[in-house]
């Protein structure tokens, strides 16, 4: 018989057992929701807002977590993992994220994956319907990714990185220094986010040229109870953008992470993972209340 309990998310006790959690339900398309690392990640990066993780609402049935919703990034954005067999639940998590979850400035919304029928269906009945949707793809390791780094570049030896080289490359690769300006040389939050609990940043990627400058950055996060290789982030700095870099580096994870057991790696949506051999997998969806 189930006997469920609800209680509030503690950022400093529950993370661990989150992160269990999220493993245990792990599925390839995310049909249980999102897999470990993507909660990890987000609590250990700066760019998160951690002022309303209290909201954030965990199911018990006798003390095991089967249910948990959460915001990610940015904070009204809002998602659910359920674990299968629990589907009942799935309106009394819809209802508390209306009722709980932070609704700022009119951008409150559900972020839904296509195989969560549960959770969409209960979304329907409580008045949302779907506004968005994108696919992102998985690279299947039962075939070789072996893409060649270009002349006079290398990669940098496995675990031997420079974590201040590997800031400056995210600041410019994902476009911060045309919108904010240079990279202040500040570190620290890349030290901060190597000392997650699951980090495994001796899988990192990063691709040098023969001045020393990190032009492109793959990270990873194993998750070997899964065979998942979680790829989070990749970038390349915009003056070596379209040169064969990321699919290089990722090609690179795969010769790391195939020998470790790894059976898939996360990717994105933007076109050039499919040019690289990526297959759509993971179906995003958007729902927002009818007004």
């Amino acid at each position: 018989m189930k006997n469920i309990t609800t209680r509030q998310f503690r950022i400093l006790a529950d993370h661990m057992d989150i992160y269990q959690f999220m493993t245990n339900i792990y599925e390839k398309d995310w049909r249980n929701g999102v897999p470990a690392p993507f909660f990890e990640y987000a609590l250990s990066s700066s760019w998160m807002d951690k002022s309303y993780t209290h909201r954030n609402r965990i199911w018990e049935d006798q003390g095991e977590i089967v249910a948990f919703c959460f915001t990610e990034n940015p904070v009204t954005d809002i998602f659910f993992n359920l674990k299968p067999g629990y589907e009942e639940l799935a309106e009394e998590m819809v209802q508390y994220a209306d009722e709980y979850m932070p609704h700022i400035d009119s951008k409150f919304q559900l972020k839904l994956f296509k195989g969560q029928k549960a959770i969409i269906e209960a979304a329907r009945k409580q008045g949302y319907q779907q506004v968005g949707e994108n696919m992102d793809m998985i690279y299947e390791y039962d075939k070789p990714l072996d893409y060649k780094l270009p002349e006079g570049f290398r990669f940098v030896e496995q675990g031997k990185f420079d974590v201040a080289k590997s800031m400056e490359c995210c600041w410019k690769g994902f476009d911060h220094e045309a919108e904010e300006g240079p990279w202040n040389g500040d570190a620290e939050a890349g030290y901060h986010l190597l000392q997650a609990p699951h980090a495994t940043k001796q899988y990192a990627v990063a691709v040098e040229n023969k001045a020393g400058e990190y032009v492109c950055w793959a990270g990873m996060w194993w998750v070997p109870e899964n065979n998942l290789a979680y790829m989070e982030p990749l970038c390349t700095i915009p003056e070596y953008r379209k040169m064969g870099f990321a699919a290089a580096a990722l090609s690179e994870l795969y010769r790391r992470m195939k020998p470790l057991g790894a059976t898939h790696m996360t990717g994105g949506s933007n076109p050039f993972y499919a040019k690289i051999g990526y297959k759509p997998m993971i179906n995003w969806t958007s729902w927002k209340k009818e007004q």
